[in-house]
């Protein structure tokens, strides 16, 4: 059975590519009712169709992917790739190819969240330390109400644990799967096990779920809307700034190889 679906009905633009990795020149909202129509569709085929990986990309996920073939191929074989970094979309539109606007993990779970809720579709909170999942769960519950959490679990994305994660997942009858183990490692566990996941969509949320449960505080709105964010992060995380190098060398890299389409 393919792991793909065809997307075509949906009508959405070609992706863009940076440095030879996609990236889908879609908006928040489209990437909602893409998601929704996967549920849907699943939901049609009483659970057949196999799960879909839904990834937002960064600069830090961009060069990654430059010495990860695996990583690269997690994320060019997605259902749906958006831009969540402004270097992302900067680089789109020094391409000529933009993305509409950036989509952040954040940001999308609580949009989502209302859509399940509406729709009445479970949603399985797996990652991050413990107790972590379940305060972004209450969160969610007070931003979606009526939202049906399936489970939560911090789990661990070592290959030994898989079965045991899978198994959670299928008891709960999931039908989103977000995955808080931080990148690669959680695009690499989705990649790996899509063909098992028992859900519609599994979608990597990095560090979404201590921002929902209030461990971590975002940057103010107006550095958020002017693409400053990573630099309040490193205001307040100044141990990061090695990650944060990830931003002038994804830029560099795209100088250098452009598209790079592959």
């Amino acid at each position: 059975m393919s792991l793909s679906i065809d997307m075509s009905h949906l009508h959405l633009p070609a992706p863009a590519f940076v440095a030879g990795v996609r990236v889908d020149r879609i908006s928040q909202l489209q990437t909602l009712d893409a998601i929704e129509q996967i549920i849907a569709l699943r939901r049609q085929q009483n659970d057949q169709l196999p799960c879909q990986q839904v990834v937002t990309l960064n600069p830090e996920f961009l060069m990654v992917a430059q010495r990860n073939n695996k990583f690269r191929r997690a994320i060019n074989e997605a259902a749906l790739v958006v831009a969540d970094g402004m270097g992302i979309v900067w680089a789109t539109r020094y391409l000529r190819e933009p993305v509409p606007e950036r989509i952040t993990g954040t940001d999308l779970l609580p949009e989502l969240a209302r859509r399940c809720a509406a729709k009445g579709y479970r949603l399985f909170l797996l990652g991050a330390a413990p107790g972590v999942a379940e305060l972004a769960a209450e969160r969610l519950r007070t931003l979606a109400p009526g939202l049906l959490i399936a489970g939560t679990y911090a789990g661990s994305p070592v290959p030994n644990e898989e079965a045991e994660v899978i198994e959670r997942v299928r008891t709960a009858q999931a039908d989103v799967l977000c995955v808080a183990y931080g990148a690669p490692a959680q695009e690499l566990w989705i990649y790996r096990n899509l063909s098992r996941l028992p859900a519609a969509i599994a979608i990597g949320v990095g560090g979404a779920y201590d921002f929902l449960s209030g461990r971590q505080q975002r940057a103010p709105e107006i550095m958020q809307r002017s693409g400053l964010e990573w630099l309040y992060r490193l205001y307040r995380e100044p141990w990061r700034w090695r990650r944060m190098l990830a931003l002038p060398q994804s830029a560099l890299v795209v100088l250098l190889k452009g598209r790079g389409k592959s």
